[in-house]
């Protein structure tokens, strides 16, 4: 069947009755008929000003954006766009918070009849879809909630909603979740950027896990949506952690967002020969060195021995000149002349060897001579 969407205009207190907000668990209204936050939205992340926007909106007769809701049954809903000012206005008419109104701090209950009577009486613009679950859900994709827009992994929860879905968030994506608090130094929060309200914890632990498989974030959840539990990534999740706690054992902000479950894949966790104390004189002996312009890339480099993460200072263009005028132009492996222009800086004791980016460790080489001595 092709979705059908008709045109409903319902009224506050209609979609207010029997109202019950479990916070995380869920939230309800229109006499149980209408499930205004499902398993894959969002948790409500308005702040103050647009909360208090909503309400500002609805006193004065303007019209809020359209809001779609979806049939789950004969007479029943869900919210598909709109969960952020339904939320706003069914919080305020329970006597949740307050607003400014003519210069005082005002809840509900403190309005004037006539205010509160405008407000209960207010119109939704709602347009009911009614279709099968992928034409819904495609739908979804396609809107955004009052300007916030959607993230990757948000739109990733409607796809895939299910059991594993709904356990994922409890240890990922709900407030003050386990995740956000794992790790003994600083939390995960110190390794993973993102705010876990907005699912980019579950999608930094979704990329690693994935990328361990061999497969796609969308094709890992399409595997496990309907599994009882996300046990498995939580596991996952806390054994990266935990590895990148044992090796680097001081923290440093610089940890901070690398790609730590990459590292550890490629690595099979296999780094028995690496020594925690050792890696610490290492780190900070790298953090000093003026040399090391990516700070950040000191954990790859300890890694991986890959020298370009560390993105070593170039010698000035005044070093090349004073190195070319020494050497007359004249590139010492080669013997040849070569134009400046022609020419690459190159130290003449490797930084790798205690060699610094300084005016007297400063040789040019032609082009090809150099590529050769970099790839040696």
């Amino acid at each position: 069947m092709t979705m059908e969407i008709t045109e409903r205009r319902i009224k506050v207190c209609d979609v207010f009755e029997n109202y019950e907000n479990d916070d995380e668990e869920g939230v309800t209204g229109y006499d149980d008929r209408l499930d205004i936050r499902p398993k894959y939205q969002r948790e409500f992340v308005y702040k103050d000003d647009k909360r208090n926007a909503v309400i500002d909106t609805v006193l004065q007769g303007l019209p809020l954006n359209v809001m779609y809701w979806a049939k789950t049954g004969e007479d029943t809903y869900e919210v598909l766009d709109g969960q952020q000012r339904t939320i706003s206005l069914m919080e305020y008419v329970d006597g949740n918070y307050s607003i400014q109104y003519d210069g005082n701090s005002m809840n509900f209950s403190n309005l004037p009849d006539d205010a509160q009577e405008r407000i209960l009486d207010y119109e939704l613009f709602v347009y009911v879809c009614d279709g099968t679950d992928s034409e819904k859900l495609k739908w979804f994709k396609t809107i955004n909630i009052a300007g916030e827009r959607l993230t990757d992994q948000e739109l990733r929860n409607a796809v895939y909603a299910g059991t594993w879905t709904a356990s994922a968030k409890k240890y990922f994506s709900k407030t003050n979740c386990a995740a956000s608090h794992y790790g003994s130094n600083v939390g995960c929060e110190g390794y993973v950027r993102g705010e876990s309200i907005r699912q980019e914890i579950l999608e930094t632990a979704m990329s690693w896990i994935s990328d361990r498989d061999g497969i796609s974030i969308d094709e890992y959840m399409s595997r496990h949506q309907e599994d009882q539990t996300a046990q498995e990534l939580w596991s996952y999740f806390r054994t990266v952690i935990d590895w990148v706690e044992g090796l680097f054992t001081k923290y440093r902000k610089e940890m901070k967002g690398l790609p730590w479950g990459l590292w550890y894949n490629e690595l099979n966790g296999h780094t028995a020969d690496l020594k925690p104390k050792e890696l610490e004189e290492k780190v900070s002996e790298l953090m000093a060195d003026d040399d090391v312009t990516r700070k950040a890339g000191v954990y790859e480099y300890l890694l991986f021995g890959d020298e370009k993460a560390l993105s070593i200072r170039a010698f000035s263009n005044r070093d090349k000149r004073q190195a070319y005028e020494r050497q007359k132009g004249i590139c010492p492996l080669c013997g040849k002349h070569f134009e400046l222009d022609k020419m690459q800086a190159d130290h003449i004791k490797p930084w790798s060897e205690g060699g610094h980016t300084v005016p007297e460790n400063c040789q040019m080489l032609c082009t090809q001579d150099n590529i050769r001595k970099s790839n040696h």
